[in-house]
């Protein structure tokens, strides 16, 4: 197979990457085109004069609304990252495990979540802290958003989980079975680490979507880079250029995101091609013992 076949689809000949490249071009003059004639009628709306972008040479600006909105953004997004990475590594393993109640109990708590929108679940959880813990002030909002947020994102990748433990070819699954490793532990330490690198991009992809997500918490009066930006639009009259401030400064943060992404891909890739398997881990586990007269004891017997 040729490096340019994919299995699902064929690699395109001469013909094919002439229609293709003709595609690109026009699709790309046309979305030039259309931002030409966006950009020409905010500007006939003035605004894109001097006096909407001034704001943004005044420090005040950045440290009164921006720059504490985009710290609240990145606060939520933080503890909601950490706990969808930790929840969802959990759901991911339950939902696999040879026990049906926890599979089943994995199963529909992923299920559930992933089908709830994730607004719904910040004011429910907004509410439910409210009125059922009685929790209030600036605390409130925050928790609402990592509630909402480490719900959803650790359904999604639970299942990014078991996609990426069950695209693994089964002599894995089984090597670590012929070597005297319990069903966990081979989950644990053969299939679960070579899962996680396997589905990297797809689970950074997810983290890129909870941080753009946070931008939800303004519903829940949450202090967000959003919420600041509307602050300060009312104030300054520039609505428009600074939500495209606010939209760049999303781009820079998901951009830098994803280049870290890749980096750490890279480099997991390579030391898995760099060092041969590491069985020092499994010693422990599976090296056989000598018994009295001679014969093999199980592994942990001597």
């Amino acid at each position: 197979m040729s490096a340019e076949t994919s299995v699902l689809f064929d690699a395109p000949g001469p013909k094919a990457r002439v229609r293709h490249r003709v595609i690109a071009i026009a699709g790309g003059l046309g979305i030039l085109a259309l931002l030409f004639l966006l950009i020409r009628a905010l500007a006939a709306k003035g605004q894109f004069t001097a006096e909407k972008w001034s704001p943004f040479l005044e420090p005040v600006t950045w440290t009164s609304y921006l720059l504490p909105g985009l710290r609240a953004t990145l606060v939520a997004a933080f503890f909601s990252v950490i706990l969808s990475m930790i929840c969802g590594i959990l759901l991911g393993m339950g939902r696999l495990s040879q026990l049906r109640s926890v599979r089943v109990a994995c199963g529909v708590f992923v299920e559930f979540f992933r089908a709830v929108p994730v607004l719904m679940m910040m004011l429910f959880a907004y509410y439910v802290f409210l009125f059922g813990i009685q929790i209030s002030g600036e605390l409130l909002p925050l928790l609402g958003v990592i509630a909402g947020l480490t719900f959803y994102n650790s359904s999604v990748i639970a299942e990014l989980i078991r996609s990426g433990v069950g695209s693994l070819p089964m002599g894995q699954r089984e090597a670590g079975l012929a070597i005297g490793l319990t069903p966990f532990a081979t989950l644990r330490l053969v299939l679960l680490p070579q899962a996680i690198t396997l589905m990297l991009p797809s689970i950074v992809s997810q983290l890129v979507v909870i941080l753009k997500d946070s931008a939800l918490g303004f519903l829940i009066l949450y202090p967000e880079l959003v919420r600041s930006g509307q602050t300060l639009a009312s104030l300054k009259g520039n609505l428009i250029p600074t939500f495209i401030v606010i939209a760049a400064i999303f781009i820079i943060i998901n951009y830098l995101l994803t280049r870290l992404a890749r980096y750490l891909e890279r480099r997991l890739q390579a030391r898995g091609r760099g060092r041969g398997p590491n069985v020092s881990e499994f010693e422990e586990l599976v090296s056989p013992s000598v018994a009295p007269g001679g014969a093999l004891a199980a592994p942990g017997q001597t």
